[in-house]
């Protein structure tokens, strides 16, 4: 049975439906409140629904399986290809309608847990960037005064102390007060990152596919934790190198005909996961005593950072195998 598309523009207040009946061939594109959103939707034939990957679109997409619909979430720069009018919320309804019923790669619908765990991965990030403005903010304002210290979040914490005491005498008092509170903030900003990784923890203590991963080299909690939450379903990717290329891990290509040139990595996809795995792997060439035979002869050729991509993709392709087949990370096998 061919279910109906039905491409759906989501806001805060106002969803925008836009659909084609196929016994009728009518045209349908109306605004419907919140409110009466999934009432439109309960006892209907079952469709085949798009929407934007945007904000809340996993939380309607989960509504919407319930009744029995199929949904379909799509990146907005696949969406955009299709909208061949003004920006507005019709035209856009209309563009999800034409481009639910293309082949592409859709988003995978994920949970709550998998949305819990990637808020706290938000609300991590957005601390460590605060605590990273504090700390620049200290730097800056104590080497005018002629106080430079190394770079460092720890060595900064060390050191403000005696310096601010050294400083009393000369600079006024309530200088020396505002620079106490905010190295204060520096060190609470620090007490809530810790809090937030003790959550992450508790959260993913009883999940065997972060305990699995884990076990890979350069995969901590952070990354481990991060790749399930973003993967959603492992199986909703064909293939690790899929994974990889939605990551952003894999070339850009430009050229016309049979002259393909390979550029740099295409930086499409999580943002943040590729962060994490990129990191991971330079962590891993730089400490690890023995990184491996394949990143050995990798460093030969090739400079660290362009290594540390190369070792990143492959440590998402690991991931994705480790987690679609549902076996535990082997070392031995890895290495060839």
């Amino acid at each position: 049975m061919k279910l109906m598309p039905v491409g759906v523009d989501i806001a805060k207040n106002v969803m925008q439906v836009h659909f084609v009946n196929t016994d009728t061939g009518e045209i349908f594109n109306k605004a419907l409140k919140r409110d009466k959103f999934l009432e439109f939707f309960t006892n209907r034939s079952p469709c085949l629904i798009g929407m934007e990957a945007c904000g809340g679109a996993h939380h309607w997409a989960r509504q919407l399986m319930r009744l029995g619909h199929t949904v379909k979430l799509m990146p907005g720069e696949f969406v955009k290809a299709f909208n061949i009018r003004n920006k507005n919320d019709t035209a856009d309804a209309q563009a999800i309608w034409r481009a639910v019923q293309q082949p592409g790669k859709a988003v995978a619908i994920k949970t709550e847990q998998q949305q819990a765990m990637l808020a706290l991965h938000r609300i991590r990030s957005q601390l460590m960037k605060f605590r990273l403005m504090q700390t620049n903010a200290l730097h800056g304002l104590l080497a005018e005064y002629g106080e430079v210290m190394r770079k460092g979040h720890a060595s900064l914490v060390r050191n403000v102390p005696e310096i601010l005491a050294r400083l009393s005498g000369r600079l006024p008092a309530v200088l020396i007060d505002s620079l106490r509170e905010q190295l204060g903030e520096v060190e609470r900003t620090d007490t809530r990152i810790t809090d937030i990784e003790r959550r992450i923890r508790e959260l993913s203590k009883n999940d065997p596919g972060v305990k699995a991963i884990s076990e890979i080299p350069g995969v901590g909690l952070l990354t481990a934790t991060a790749a399930v939450a973003s993967m959603g379903d492992a199986h909703a990717f064909r293939s690790g190198r899929e994974f990889a290329s939605w990551v952003g891990l894999v070339p850009r290509q430009t050229g016309t005909g049979e002259k393909i040139q390979l550029l740099g990595i295409s930086k499409r996809g999580d943002k943040y996961l590729r962060k994490l795995l990129v990191n991971g792997a330079h962590s891993v060439i730089q400490n690890a005593r023995e990184p491996g035979l394949w990143v050995t002869d990798l460093l030969k050729r090739r400079p660290i950072n362009v290594a540390s991509v190369a070792l990143a993709n492959k440590m998402a392709r690991i991931i994705w195998a480790v987690l679609a087949h549902g076996r535990p990370y082997r070392k031995e096998a890895a290495h060839n």
